[in-house]
């Protein structure tokens, strides 16, 4: 079962699909936002949850804080999981939803959306090849506030995200079991 862990929206419960998603442990979400907190990148946030799964990170996001949450899913079961999901979090935290799920394929998303976005999370599956995971961070580099805070994990196993290519610079990476995340942020003169 997979929970909201702190916020307005603490102890809400969450659905999760029933196939082709692989949610973020409660033990990785803790540590993530944790670090997320301490470099305030969640309050008052535009926020870009990718491949969404459940929505558990950019609905953590909100129920901590964020603005707004946009969560992008392919999967059309998994995508009203998500719009479910959505539902029990404005719920529980009283307000109407501030987080709209797009179904669709993540790079097509990206190329007709509006930024600025200040968080983004992109948990893509383990096996999304090394050439597509640098597309999606390039076509993503545009859509990025000046200050973003870019958060991807991935299998421990995998290939470093080609920060480069997007015009990314790594503040922190981090192992947790069998999953990796690096934190990222827009990089500055070049840099």
């Amino acid at each position: 079962m997979t929970r909201i862990i702190a916020g307005d929206a603490r102890g809400a419960r969450l659905d999760v699909p029933d196939a082709g998603t692989r949610p973020t442990s409660d033990r990785v979400r803790e540590s993530l936002f944790g670090a997320l907190e301490s470099m305030d990148a969640i309050h008052g946030a535009r926020v870009l949850d990718l491949y969404a799964g459940s929505g558990a990170l950019g609905l953590e996001a909100w129920s901590r804080g964020a603005q707004h949450v946009e969560l992008v899913e392919i999967s059309r079961s998994a995508a009203t999981v998500v719009g479910r999901n959505v539902t029990v979090v404005a719920k529980a935290m009283g307000v109407p939803p501030a987080a709209r799920v797009h179904q669709s394929a993540v790079r097509a998303f990206l190329s007709r959306a509006r930024g600025p976005f200040d968080l983004v999370f992109t948990d893509p599956p383990y096996d999304l090849d090394d050439a597509a995971m640098t597309a999606d961070l390039v076509a993503l580099a545009p859509l990025l506030a000046e200050h973003a805070v870019v958060v991807i994990e991935r299998g421990k196993r995998a290939t470093p995200p080609d920060l480069d290519a997007a015009a990314l610079s790594l503040l922190r990476e981090k192992t947790y079991g069998d999953t990796r995340v690096w934190w990222a942020q827009p990089a500055v003169d070049g840099t």
